[in-house]
């Protein structure tokens, strides 16, 4: 099967990767119902069509935070990349790279910071989670700071996780006991192939950057849910943040806001960027979906900060319209793990490809010259 959209590649990912590791990428939590919102939405926004228009220059390029990017797009964090192609999150990253994008590297990553920025030859910005061992998490900033990470992810909406039903079924929570484990195992075998990749020749399958802080077996990544439950900080408030930028010293971009007075509070903590997101559909279903919210918190605090967004973004006509609607960039996560785990570093290039000639078509097809310029007028607001 040759990959043509992204739903393609989640297809070759699903054939090639374990049950147990496809489930965890694809899923969201409880009913699913913000997951498919996410998406939905977008293929509910209308774009505006025009004709007759010089379009023989395009201006893709976008510059936030100090960095150009070749197009508004960057790799959001996700959790054990590293589990769908053999040292995933450094593929990922070389290929982002690349694409002249950046790369964020999940503090749930199998790849730490350092073996990143070295085997991609850039550092990535960085994912943090806080901790309730606040002398870890400083020895942590201190050591991604050194290697040069440019920018602070700070996801907020993970004081506990979501009840993720899939990952319960597929046995890669909860599970225990020998049935649980010969199904595990004959799912890796009937997967030669990622059983060679990843299995024999993708090891240590640790959690990178927080290994040393995970109780038990030097932090395998099977251990990592409950381990969250466990040592993730409840007690975190908007205060919280001016510990983060004494001890970060850089720019922080807050992760996981939905609310208009949230976003409002993200300006007042100091925030040089916010990303309004539902954590993909992973965390409290039932909310609304980023694109939804994405125009009102703009509205409200978009001259103030960098306002991105990331769900549900399957195509380069969803960034236009992302973009039409008041962020600054997207960012993607499912796309470029289906493209990881369908294979490695390759497919995550073709993907990005695929991603911007689908948004020079539709920036030509809407009359878009340059996206610096890219506002409501793409859309068809009656359609």
């Amino acid at each position: 099967m040759r990959a043509a959209s992204v739903s393609d590649y989640r297809e070759l990912a699903r054939r090639r990767l374990p049950n147990i590791f496809f489930e965890y990428i694809d899923g969201g939590s409880y009913a699913e119902a913000t997951l498919g919102r996410n998406v939905a939405d977008f293929e509910a926004i209308a774009l505006r069509q025009r004709v007759m228009r010089d379009m023989s220059k395009l201006d893709m390029s976008v510059e936030t935070l100090g960095q150009v990017l070749s197009m508004p797009v960057g790799l959001a964090p996700v959790g054990m990349a590293g589990m769908y192609a053999r040292r995933g999150e450094v593929q990922a990253a070389r290929a982002a790279k690349a694409a002249g994008l950046p790369f964020c590297l999940s503090a749930m990553g199998v790849c730490g910071a350092e073996e990143v920025a070295a085997g991609a030859g850039v550092a990535p910005w960085y994912q943090l989670y806080m901790l309730k061992d606040r002398g870890y998490v400083r020895e942590l900033l201190a050591q991604v700071k050194a290697l040069g990470c440019p920018i602070l992810v700070f996801t907020v909406d993970l004081p506990t996780p979501g009840a993720r039903y899939r990952d319960v079924r597929s046995g890669f929570t909860g599970a225990s006991g020998i049935s649980s484990g010969v199904k595990t195992a004959w799912d890796g075998i009937t997967h030669p192939t990622w059983m060679w990749d990843v299995w024999a020749k993708g090891r240590p399958h640790i959690l990178g950057s927080v290994a040393p802080a995970v109780e038990g077996r030097h932090g395998r990544v099977t251990d990592f849910l409950s381990w969250i439950a466990r040592n993730f900080d409840r007690t975190v408030t908007w205060k919280d943040i001016d510990w983060v930028r004494e001890t970060w010293g850089g720019p922080i971009v807050v992760k996981g806001v939905l609310d208009v007075d949230d976003a409002k509070n993200a300006v007042k903590a100091g925030a040089q960027g916010l990303i309004v997101s539902n954590h993909g559909g992973r965390q409290l279903d039932g909310v609304r979906s980023s694109i939804s919210a994405l125009p009102a918190i703009a509205q409200a605090v978009g001259s103030d900060l960098e306002v991105y967004m990331d769900g549900g973004v399957r195509s380069g006509l969803d960034v236009l319209k992302a973009l039409a609607l008041g962020a600054k960039a997207c960012l993607i996560g499912r796309a470029w793990a289906y493209a990881l785990g369908a294979g490695g570093e390759a497919q995550v290039s073709k993907m990005l490809a695929t991603l911007k000639s689908e948004l020079a078509v539709a920036m030509i097809l809407t009359g878009c010259n340059n996206l610096r310029d890219a506002g409501r007028e793409l859309l068809d607001v009656d359609g």
